[in-house]
């Protein structure tokens, strides 16, 4: 595409992060931090209710970065993940506990309200010499071959050689690059609340398996969790309708009580179950990152880990290219990180389009499959050791943040 946009501002050694997301600020975070210049456009984050477990590689990137300092203490740890088949069928999977302790691990994940983390990502991006941050939107994205070129709403114009698209499902970074999505939908809605509840979770992550989809129950700090339901749409609209009193106990119904009396801290968050992956992460002076590149459902935990897991590659090879002289938005380095990204999003997105769909199968011997998995891991402890290894700390896609080398 050829680039009309008159008047740009010209910033050859900057690079501009697009979205004001965990992922984006993340990204443009490192990039100051390892001294690049760097241009972030986002808006003021938006009211955000949803929690979000943060492995423990992601935990080690943001300490590395000086972020977890600032929201380490609203966060719970997720000592123990339980999965449970609460589903009425004839063949059914035995109880399976996840043990980090097995590992060497003091947790799992720590599961933390998304506001907090932004409200800490932020504070860390505004007090950085390195990075610029523009409380605008961008309207208009064009590329060539020696930089793409950015209109930003308030009518400012500039040319970066890399934009790091972080703008989500609606990608205009994805659309401007060229880059087509595939997209799968699912015949479920997830929703998502925090709780209070009498009974203390003893900070045990428990994923109730049903017939319609996960309800997964996670910690968060004192007698709070968080819940991820996902249920028919139909069976969505009615539990957004009920009033808190009834809600609640409809939720304490379904979650066997084993949190005690339920009382809602917050109305439900509704989100259509969606698949979405870009058919490449990088092209035409654009890298993507987090649901730009891949929304998964919130199953799991995989989204917004891997959303962290791309800033953190991308920024490693941005920052490599440009100490040793290269042009960071060039083909051959965006194929680098393409190449870097694939595999662990495809696996991750196999994984979890496999589990929801066993779950909605009435095919006997998927469920059968499933249960007599689960069975294995529960009693061959050097598989479950390896699968709860290759979970919290993927071993073909280790950026140097997750292993908590400065850049």
């Amino acid at each position: 595409m050829s680039n009309s946009i008159q008047g740009t501002q010209n910033y050859a050694t900057a690079v501009a992060v697009v979205g004001g997301g965990p992922a984006g600020l993340t990204a443009a975070i490192a990039l100051a931090t390892a001294g690049i210049p760097t241009i972030l456009s986002a808006g003021r984050p938006q009211q955000d209710n949803r929690t979000t477990a943060l492995l423990v590689s992601s935990v080690t990137a943001l300490e590395t970065l000086g972020i977890w300092s600032l929201c380490a203490d609203r966060a719970a740890p997720l000592r123990v993940m339980r999965i449970v088949d609460a589903s009425k069928r004839l063949l059914r999977a035995p109880e399976v506990r996840f043990e980090a302790a097995e590992i060497g691990l003091e947790a799992f994940a720590y599961n933390i309200e998304n506001r907090h983390l932004l409200e800490a990502l932020s504070t860390s991006a505004r007090a950085l010499p390195h990075l610029q941050w523009i409380e605008g939107a961008v309207e208009h994205i064009e590329v060539n071959e020696s930089h793409a070129s950015l209109l930003l709403s308030d009518g400012r114009e500039i040319a970066v050689p890399l934009v790091i698209g972080a703008d989500g499902r609606g990608s205009l970074c994805r659309q401007a690059a060229g880059i087509q999505s595939d997209e799968r939908r699912y015949p479920q809605t997830a929703l998502t609340f925090n709780l209070q509840h009498t009974r203390p979770h003893r900070e045990i992550s428990t994923e109730f398996h049903t017939e319609s989809g996960p309800f997964t129950l996670v910690p968060l700090p004192g007698n709070r969790s968080s819940l991820v339901c996902v249920i028919s749409p139909s069976d969505a609209d009615r539990l957004c309708s009920l009033p808190d009193p009834e809600l609640a106990a409809e939720l304490e119904r379904r979650s066997h009580s084993i949190l005690g009396k339920i009382r809602i801290e917050s109305r439900p968050s509704s989100f259509p179950l969606v698949m979405q992956t870009a058919e490449r992460f990088a092209e035409n002076r654009i890298a993507l990152i987090g649901e730009a590149a891949h929304a998964l459902p919130p199953i799991g935990a995989q989204g917004l880990n891997l959303g962290l897991r791309d800033a953190a590659t991308i920024t490693e090879i941005a920052v490599a290219a440009r100490r040793n002289g290269e042009d960071p938005g060039a083909p051959e380095v965006l194929e680098r990180y393409n190449t870097a990204r694939r595999l662990d999003v495809s696996s991750r997105a196999f994984g979890v389009d496999l589990l929801n769909r066993s779950l909605l199968s009435g095919f006997l011997p998927l469920h059968g499959a499933r249960g007599f998995g689960l069975f294995l891991l529960d009693r061959i402890a050097p598989l479950r050791r390896a699968v709860m290894r290759e979970g919290v700390q993927p071993s073909a896609a280790q950026p140097r943040l997750m292993l908590g080398e400065a850049l």
